[in-house]
């Protein structure tokens, strides 16, 4: 296996770089096009499926059947233009699992149908807590929530004449940080960072560091954040999928964002469990520091292909990270056992 730092490097650096690129569920072209470029550069021939996702196939020459697919999702969570209000603020729709909570006074870019993009922060009505008595006492809700607009506009005309409409997107600031000590804080490291992760699994593979028992396809999805992103485009002669995903790290789990998580159950009930099992037993001959958890409010891609009616093993791992859909926190270390873990499963 080509040195492992070396391939927590070019992940980190990946995830930077995509982190960077705006792509909330349903405007996810210019991140998939990324991605596209970064497969060619390595040499493969990846495809842009109809809804806009990206599948490559590492190994084309292995046999087709009992063949792995690997997904991980490049859509975010994000907002959408509602309406605009009599006084020229946005309100706004979620797309996904996007909490005002967590979105208070954070900077967001507002992309038009017509390509141009303004600025604003996302606030709650009537923000000065000088003026607004029940400012401590508002919950943070869409519907008590607004964008004020980098624009001088005071009317809904004001608005309409820079061409913004409703239906357009609502791009949330990542805030993207990478410490001295190895950590990584963003918003969206769900899931651009197992994104990240895949490409450097690539780049191992690339190399021919490592050794592949099968043929392994990646699938870089684009609406898992809504539920239906590996719905399709499992290629002919899967028979197990993995969803590379975040690890959950939170109050009765045993990850924690230096880890690689091996989820057992979900949400939407068990993983197959001589996959899970698998997966324990690779990491444990890899020497990965992991943790088998069960997460108690979750759903992933893998589900996606299940529902769809696919007839295949399924599993779910992923680096542990912080503070899920808010402003999130990993650990390179947790993407070193991620790798780890993906290498001894395929080998």
């Amino acid at each position: 296996m080509e040195r492992i730092q070396e391939l927590v490097d070019f992940a980190m650096e990946q995830a930077v770089d995509l982190l960077g690129v705006d792509s909330p569920s349903g405007y996810t072209k210019n991140a998939a096009e990324r991605v596209m470029a970064v497969y060619r550069q390595m040499g493969y021939r990846p495809e842009m499926t109809v809804k806009g996702g990206v599948l490559v196939c590492l190994n084309p020459d292995a046999p087709e059947a009992d063949s792995i697919l690997l997904e991980a999702h490049l859509d975010t969570l994000g907002g959408m233009v509602k309406e605009i209000s009599s006084t020229g603020r946005l309100h706004l729709t979620n797309l996904g699992g996007m909490n005002p909570n967590n979105g208070e006074a954070e900077n967001v870019r507002i992309i038009t149908r017509s390509g141009k993009t303004y600025t604003g922060t996302f606030q709650l009505k009537n923000a000065s807590i000088h003026v607004n008595a029940k400012y401590n006492d508002t919950r943070r809700s869409y519907d008590d929530m607004e964008v004020v607009i980098d624009e001088e506009v005071r009317t809904p005309a004001d608005v309409e004449a820079l061409g913004i409409m409703t239906g357009d997107i609502v791009c949330f600031d990542p805030r993207t940080v990478v410490t001295p000590s190895g950590f990584i804080k963003s918003r969206f490291l769900d899931d651009k960072l197992s994104v990240a992760i895949l490409l450097a699994q690539a780049k191992q593979a690339a190399a021919g560091d490592g050794s592949l028992n099968r043929r392994v396809w990646h699938h870089v999805t684009v609406f898992e954040e809504v539920g239906h992103g590996a719905s399709a485009s499992v290629p002919a002669g899967v028979t197990e999928a993995l969803s590379v995903d975040m690890g959950c790290v939170g109050a009765g789990l045993g990850c924690d964002e230096f880890k690689v998580s091996i989820c057992a159950k979900d949400s939407h009930g068990p993983y197959h469990y001589d996959v899970v099992s698998g997966l324990i037993d690779a990491a444990r001959r890899a020497g990965a520091d992991f943790a088998v958890d069960v997460y108690p409010q979750y759903g992933s891609d893998v589900e996606a292909s299940l529902r769809a009616g696919h007839d295949i093993r399924h599993g779910l791992i992923g680096p542990g990270v912080y503070a899920s859909h808010g402003y999130e926190r990993s650990h390179r270390r947790g993407v070193e056992n991620t790798l780890k873990l993906l290498d001894a499963y395929l080998a």
